[in-house]
């Protein structure tokens, strides 16, 4: 388990609870929001990039530290942190980070986006599903929830889902299946796409070997003018 992670420049309260996170800014100073949330792994130097590339595409991003300062490259030890960390409680933190984006003064709009990879996917669409009209575009990185973990009634943001082919874990089939619950439960507009890769294509880290850098460019334009859309 490594020390509280560096990057780590603010801290901010939730719903009682102090949370501390890494808010880029980009170069104009102001611009939309974006809420990042990690992976299992934790708030990792690789999340951190992830919302310093937000802030260069002219966004407000804001990664919330989940696990209060810890990360692991121990598949066995984000395995626990992620068992430790209960959707609802993950969720009552990541709708603080949501107010408190919402709040600062260099975001525009009254609304935000919500972008996660792997566990923080499976947090997009329950972030999504909780903020309602706080959230208008949510991209969950090969990211599912279980069956029933989630009422999708409150979906107000339109969703584009970015999934592996090879994924074993969170499978493009699951993902169809809960874009249906959420068309069913809200009306809103989910879009699926599918790459030729492995789950967790999108990190350059490669902890698992599935790294694409082809598939990873692809859904990362994607995104892109999705938000712009949305924002």
């Amino acid at each position: 388990m490594s020390a509280p992670p560096l990057r780590q420049n603010l801290r901010f309260d939730a719903d009682g609870v102090e949370i501390y996170g890494y808010l880029a800014l980009p170069e104009g100073g102001t611009g939309p929001g974006v809420i990042v949330i990690q992976e299992w792994w934790g708030l990792t130097d690789q999340i951190a990039d992830v919302a310093d590339q937000f802030a260069a595409a002219g966004y407000v991003a804001l990664a919330p530290d989940l696990y209060g300062g810890r990360t692991t490259h121990d598949s066995d030890d984000a395995a626990r942190l992620a068992t430790e960390l209960p959707m609802n409680q993950a969720v009552r933190e990541l709708t603080g980070a949501v107010d408190y984006l919402l709040a600062h003064d260099a975001v525009r709009g009254d609304s935000v986006g919500a972008v996660g990879f792997c566990m923080g996917g499976g947090f997009v669409l329950a972030l999504a599903a909780a903020a309602g009209e706080k959230i208008a575009a949510a991209v969950p990185y090969y990211g599912v929830t279980s069956d029933d973990e989630v009422d999708f009634s409150g979906v107000r943001a339109d969703v584009l889902g970015h999934y592996g082919e090879l994924d074993e874990n969170a499978t493009p089939a699951r993902a169809e299946e809960i874009a249906a619950r959420i068309r069913a439960e809200s009306g809103a507009k989910v879009t699926i796409e599918r790459y030729p890769a492995g789950h967790a294509f999108a990190n350059e880290e490669n902890h698992l070997g599935t790294y694409d850098p082809d598939s990873t460019r692809l859904a990362w334009e994607r995104t892109l003018a999705f938000l712009e859309k949305r924002l």
